[in-house]
C-alpha cells in the first residue's frame, strides 16, 4: 500500500468515527456496531431500534459530522481491561460480542477518544481529522439493510455508506464518474430499449431475451460462429443436463457441489444441471480415437451451464443463474501449446478491435508450489506451462502482470483485465491451461510412432465471456448506442403523415429484403415528437418521409451525429449494407 492510500484509508476510518458520533448526537439510543474504511468511502452499522432512518436524514447527519469536525484534533488511545470495556458497553450487545471475542484470543482491548466520542478500535487514524479532513471532501451517500456480522440469522441493521477523498476535486470527479456509471447502467437501458427482464414467476437470475436483446445476442454469437470458422474451429452441442458420473469423474462433484444445482433423482441414476461446458466436450473428444494429425481439435459452443447463485449477489445480467458461454476446448500436443495460447490471444484482441474496446490487459495467474493442497502435484508440468505462457505473452509484446497463488487447480491461467467507461476494473474472459483432464478422462491419441500418447492439454477459452456478462459490458460501453451491426433497429423511418405511410412502408419492405433491421413510426403523433422519440431510442440512422421525399425519390437521412444527407434508396441500401458488413 502506498503512502498515500495509506493516508486515505486513515481519513475514511477517521470519518466513520464520526458518523458514530454525529448519529449518537442525534439519535441517542442508536447503537453502534462496526465501521471500517473502505473503497472509495466509508460505512458504519447502527442498530436503530423503533426509529426509523431514511435517505432524506443523510443530510441532517452529514451536517452533524460537519459542524463536530473541527473540535477532532486528535485520536486518544486508551488500553482497558475486558472487565472495563464490558463496563462501558454494557448496554450494547454487538460491543460486547466483540469484546469476549478479544477476550478470547488474548488480543489487546484499545478505546479510541476523539472529541467527545469514545469508540472501540483497533486504531488507524487520522493524527489530527480537523486538520487533514476536509468538510468538502466528504458525503454521505446512501442506506443499506445489512445481518450483524454479515450472518441472516442475526438481526438486520442499518448501514450508512459515505463517500470520502482527499479533496472536494477528487469527490467531485468520483459522483461525476458514478453519475455516469448510472446512466450508463445496463439495466436501466436495458428497460428503456425493451433489450431483456428478469421475470420473478420463471425466477431470479433466469434472463428473459426480448426481441430486440436477442437480436444484439444473435449478433454477438453470429460473429463468433464467423470468427471461430476461420480459426479452425468445429462446433457441437452438448444437454444442459448429465449425469453424476460425468461431475465426479471431472472433479466438479464434491468440491463445486455448492454452486450446482441440487440433484434429480432418475429412474436410471442422478443428474444434474450442468455448471460447466468442459466435462461435455471430453466425452465428445473420446467419442472416437484420435490421431496426432487430428490435434489441436478447437471445438466450440455457445453453451448454456447453470450456476446456484445466493439470490441476495444476483445484479442484472453481470451475476446470473443461467448463462450462454462463449465456450471452445482445444485439445492439443505439449509441443502445440504455445500456439494454441497465441491464437487465442490475437482471437481475444481481434474481437476486442471489432467492438472498440482497448483499455485492456493481461494477467499471468501461477501456481504456489507450498499447497500442495490447494493445486494438482505436478512441478515439471507447472514450471513447463507457466514458462510457455510467460514466453507467449513477451513474444506477444502485450501488456500483462504477473499474480501469484491465482492459478486454477488444475494449471496456469491468462485472465484478460478491463477498465470499464466508467473506471471500474473487472475480468473480462479467462484463457486456461489445464493437464488434469487428460489423467481423470484418459485423454489420449496415436502418436506418429504408433504408440499411444496420454499428453493431452487443455485449453479452456470464452473470450467473449458469457452472453448475458458481455452484454451488459457493451450496453455500457456504448451507452446504449450500439453500432450499426449491432443496433436491434438499423434503421428508422418516419412518415409524416397518414398519406405518406405507404411510401414509408414500401421503403421499409425494400430495406428489410435486404436484410437490414426498419421500424416504421405510423403513430399519429407530430413529427417533433417521432424525432425526439428516435433520437433517445439511440437508433443510427432515421429518415424522415413527405411529398417531397415522395415525388423526389431522394431520402433524407440523419445519423446519430446529427449528421444529415440525401441518397436514392439504392445507394443508401450499400451504403447500410457495406457498414453492417465491415462491422463499422
Amino acid at each position: 500500500m502506498s503512502k498515500n492510500n495509506d493516508k486515505l484509508d486513515k481519513i475514511r476510518h477517521s470519518l466513520a468515527h464520526l458518523l458514530a458520533a454525529a448519529v449518537l448526537e442525534l439519535y441517542p439510543e442508536a447503537k453502534p456496531t462496526i465501521g471500517p474504511a473502505i473503497d472509495n468511502g466509508f460505512y458504519y452499522d447502527f442498530d436503530f431500534g423503533d426509529i426509523k432512518i431514511s435517505d432524506e436524514d443523510l443530510l441532517k447527519i452529514e451536517k452533524k459530522m460537519k459542524e463536530i469536525l473541527p473540535s477532532w484534533q486528535s485520536f486518544e488511545k486508551t488500553d482497558t481491561s475486558p472487565d472495563g470495556a464490558k463496563e462501558k458497553y454494557k448496554d450494547n450487545p454487538y460491543k460486547l460480542e466483540l469484546i469476549e471475542e478479544l477476550e478470547k484470543e488474548g488480543s489487546d482491548i484499545t478505546l479510541y477518544q476523539s472529541g467527545n466520542f469514545i469508540d472501540l478500535c483497533r486504531g488507524g487514524h487520522s493524527n489530527n481529522p480537523a486538520k487533514e479532513i476536509s468538510a468538502d471532501s466528504f458525503k454521505l451517500s446512501h442506506l443499506a439493510g445489512a445481518y450483524w456480522r454479515g450472518d441472516e440469522k442475526n438481526k438486520m441493521l442499518t448501514r450508512i455508506y459515505g463517500l470520502a477523498f482527499e479533496s472536494k476535486k477528487d469527490l467531485e470527479e468520483y459522483l461525476e464518474m458514478r453519475e455516469e456509471e448510472r446512466r450508463r447502467d445496463h439495466r436501466k437501458i436495458g428497460q428503456e430499449q425493451e433489450l431483456f427482464f428478469i421475470d420473478e414467476m420463471v425466477g431470479k437470475g433466469l434472463v428473459m431475451w426480448l426481441p430486440k436483446g436477442n437480436i444484439i445476442k444473435n449478433e454477438v454469437e453470429r460473429l463468433a460462429v464467423e470468427m471461430e470458422d476461420k480459426g479452425g474451429y468445429v462446433r457441437v452441442t452438448t444437454p444442459h443436463i448429465a449425469k453424476e458420473e460425468l461431475y465426479l469423474t471431472s472433479g466438479h462433484l464434491p468440491y463445486y457441489k455448492d454452486d450446482m444445482y441440487p440433484s434429480m433423482e432418475m429412474d436410471d441414476g442422478t443428474y444434474y444441471l450442468r455448471g460447466m461446458n468442459c466435462p461435455h466436450h471430453h466425452r465428445v473428444y473420446l467419442h472416437k480415437p484420435k490421431s496426432y494429425r487430428d490435434l489441436p481439435l478447437r471445438m466450440a459452443e455457445y453453451g448454456t451451464v447453470y450456476r446456484n447463485e445466493r439470490s441476495g449477489t444476483l445484479a442484472g445480467l453481470l451475476r446470473v443463474r443461467g448463462l450462454a458461454m462463449n465456450d471452445a476446448h482445444i485439445y492439443c500436443r505439449k509441443d502445440q501449446i504455445k500456439d494454441e495460447f497465441k491464437s487465442v490471444i490475437n482471437l481475444t484482441m481481434d474481437y476486442f478491435k471489432i467492438f472498440g474496446l482497448s483499455d485492456y490487459w493481461f494477467r499471468l495467474s501461477k501456481w504456489d508450489p507450498s499447497k500442495t493442497e490447494k493445486y494438482i502435484n505436478q512441478p515439471e508440468n507447472w514450471e513447463y506451462a507457466q514458462n510457455i505462457l510467460k514466453e507467449v505473452l513477451d513474444e506477444m509484446k502485450v501488456p500483462y502482470v504477473e499474480a501469484d497463488d491465482e492459478a486454477a487447480f488444475y494449471g496456469p491461467k491468462v485472465d484478460v483485465q478491463f477498465k470499464s467507461v466508467v473506471g471500474r476494473e473487472e475480468t473480462m474472459s479467462t484463457i486456461q491451461l489445464d493437464f488434469l483432464a487428460k489423467e481423470r478422462f484418459g485423454l489420449s491419441y496415436i502418436d506418429s510412432d504408433g504408440s499411444e500418447n496420454k499428453e493431452v492439454f487443455v485449453v479452456h477459452r470464452a473470450p467473449l465471456s458469457t452472453h448475458e456478462r458481455f452484454t451488459a459490458f457493451l450496453i455500457e460501453h456504448y451507452a446504449g448506442a450500439f453500432p450499426l451491426w449491432l443496433s436491434p433497429v438499423q434503421v428508422k423511418i418516419l412518415p409524416i403523415a397518414e398519406a405518406h405511410q405507404e411510401f414509408a412502408k414500401e421503403v421499409g419492405e425494400k430495406l428489410k429484403n435486404e436484410g437490414i433491421r426498419v421500424e416504421i413510426d405510423e403513430s399519429n403523433e407530430k413529427l417533433g415528437k417521432k424525432i425526439r422519440s428516435t433520437k433517445l431510442e439511440k437508433v443510427p440512422y432515421y429518415m424522415v418521409i413527405g411529398d417531397k421525399e415522395m415525388e423526389s425519390g431522394n431520402l433524407k437521412i440523419e445519423d446519430r451525429k446529427e449528421e444529415a444527407f440525401e441518397m436514392k434508396l439504392e445507394e443508401l441500401v450499400k451504403k447500410l449494407k457495406e457498414e453492417i458488413k465491415n462491422r463499422i
